[in-house]
């Protein structure tokens, strides 16, 4: 996977207010899967973690699920050159993401 720059245009999320996107406790649960559908998912993750964002959710994970990948990979220094060529079936099994029966089911899982 090649970066690309203006990939928060292509975000599905991109025309959605940040007050429906920045919430807490079980409505991330909900922004979550405006993620598991999103064509730039993985650049979005990655752009996350590179850049310790710490509110939202990013790329289908929660600030709380990226602080604890962050604290299980100490030595990543580029989550672009790591994650940069899996796909979006490599990343959930790479990062641990559930994703919820109605998202799998819709995906044919």
């Amino acid at each position: 996977m090649t970066f690309d720059e203006d990939w928060t245009l292509k975000a599905a999320c991109a025309k959605r207010s940040p007050d429906e996107l920045f919430v807490q406790g079980a409505a991330q649960r909900q922004v979550r899967e405006i993620c598991f559908q999103c064509p730039v998912r993985i650049d979005c993750l990655v752009d996350a973690l590179d850049n310790r964002i710490q509110f939202g959710v990013w790329g289908g994970m929660t600030e709380r699920e990226r602080r604890a990948l962050l604290r299980s990979e100490p030595d990543v220094d580029s989550w672009r050159a790591l994650l940069g060529d899996v796909d979006d079936a490599e990343l959930d099994e790479f990062v641990g993401i559930r994703r919820s029966r109605r998202v799998m089911r819709a995906a044919g899982a």
